[in-house]
């Protein structure tokens, strides 16, 4: 069968990447694909490296990698292929490949209802919908036959609203292990990840690296953070207590102005909260955001890394580093949640938290107890390797797509 996967990538790890290959413009499409796939950010080729074995001929495109796609236009002779929406690249790949099956991990709508009336070959649409941002509202839904999830909480509110959805764990690519370095571990304790300062994202991360922070070296790989006057005053002004502001004159227009958008609802009034974001407060903890390959060599340089769920996955335990760090070996301390015995059994293969208090006391055990930490990343990794392999998902995606192409 063939299956065409349509997602994007993060802008900032492509300027990153293309600027370390600033020679792309000589290289061939299948050339620059395999560097970009070796990379080995985000999904990667993980997928169509899996399914291959199943009998699926597999195409990946990250519609926004601008270089690639016009690349692969050009090649393919398409006419205006420098002056072509990257939609339309993506319209004329769906045509040229004739997939029986489309997985859409994107949101546009628009670009979705194009693909299903120019291409009367395909005869399944996947979706995917994990942790946070995700338009639980928009119409693009009722055009999948099954929506993919890898966050419990998210396939519930799917299903409540009529969706056909499915949860699918995230896992981690073996090869990526041939491809780092092995040295010894430099870095005491590691957070990898974004710190978004908006309900239903990162607030209780932003929290507990901010306890972490006073107590240990912990070096923070992030992304800059996005602030503006805007920004500020919306995570404040849910606050009609906070001082600051209430000396502000016309305080209760801007008060009626933002009240849509007050985003730390979880916090009650009077709760102490910042205005500046973290990486401002504490800049010596922070480096730069690290991707791919770079990312995962990060983990494995760690002695300890940390995981903090988004505050949309409250009960289940389901993001990527899971499975990054465990699959390279780090010792992995990560927030408790109900089913994570199903995945790692704590304290032996991982480390779990309850509280940001229980997270420092453990961290401080791990770092003067190596032996039992070196021993709790290598469990981590068998078991990770043993059960949490893309080999080992793509056994049930392909059982979710035949009983769906029946």
């Amino acid at each position: 069968m063939k299956l065409i996967k349509i997602t994007t990538s993060y802008p900032s790890y492509l300027k990153t990447f293309y600027s370390k290959h600033n020679d792309h413009l000589s290289k061939s499409y299948t050339v620059l694909k395999s560097i970009f796939d070796y990379d080995a950010m985000g999904w990667a080729d993980f997928w169509s490296n899996a399914l291959n074995s199943f009998g699926y001929e597999v195409m990946e495109i990250s519609l926004n990698n601008e270089s690639l796609q016009r690349r692969w236009a050009l090649e393919n002779s398409l006419p205006n292929a420098n002056k072509m929406t990257l939609n339309e690249i993506v319209i004329e790949q769906v045509l040229r490949f004739s997939p029986e099956i489309v997985w859409f991990d994107h949101f546009d709508e628009n670009l979705l209802n194009k693909i299903l009336h120019i291409s009367p070959s395909i005869s399944l649409v996947m979706g995917w919908a994990a942790g946070t941002g995700v338009p639980l509202k928009s119409n693009i839904w009722s055009n999948m036959d099954v929506i993919l999830s890898c966050t419990p909480e998210l396939v519930d509110l799917l299903k409540e609203k009529g969706h056909y959805a499915i949860q699918l764990h995230h896992g981690f690519d073996p090869r990526i292990n041939s491809r780092l370095q092995e040295r010894e571990k430099c870095i005491e304790l590691s957070f990898v990840g974004q710190i978004v300062r908006e309900s239903r994202f990162h607030s209780r991360r932003e929290k507990l690296l901010q306890e972490l922070c006073k107590r240990f070296p912990i070096q923070i790989y992030s992304p800059e953070p996005e602030t503006s006057i805007k920004s500020d005053l919306k995570n404040i002004l849910g606050y009609g207590k906070y001082k600051m502001f209430q000396k502000l004159k016309h305080f209760d227009l801007l008060r009626k102005r933002f009240d849509g958008f007050s985003i730390l609802e979880e916090f009650p009034p009077g709760t102490e909260y910042s205005l500046l974001p973290l990486k401002k407060r504490m800049p010596s903890f922070f480096r730069p955001a690290v991707f791919g390959l770079d990312m995962y060599q990060i983990l494995k340089d760690s002695k300890i890394t940390v995981n903090i769920h988004a505050d949309a996955s409250p009960t289940h335990a389901s993001n990527m580093r899971l499975f990054e760090a465990t699959g390279v070996g780090t010792c992995l301390i990560t927030d408790w949640k109900k089913n994570i015995k199903e995945l790692f059994e704590p304290d032996k293969e991982i480390v779990t938290y309850k509280s940001a208090d229980e997270c420092v006391e453990k961290v401080e055990w791990l770092l003067t107890h190596p032996k039992e930490r070196e021993e709790i990343a290598k469990a981590g990794q068998v078991r990770c390797l043993r059960d949490h392999t893309y080999s080992g998902r793509a056994i049930r995606l392909d059982k979710i797509i035949k009983s769906l192409m029946v």
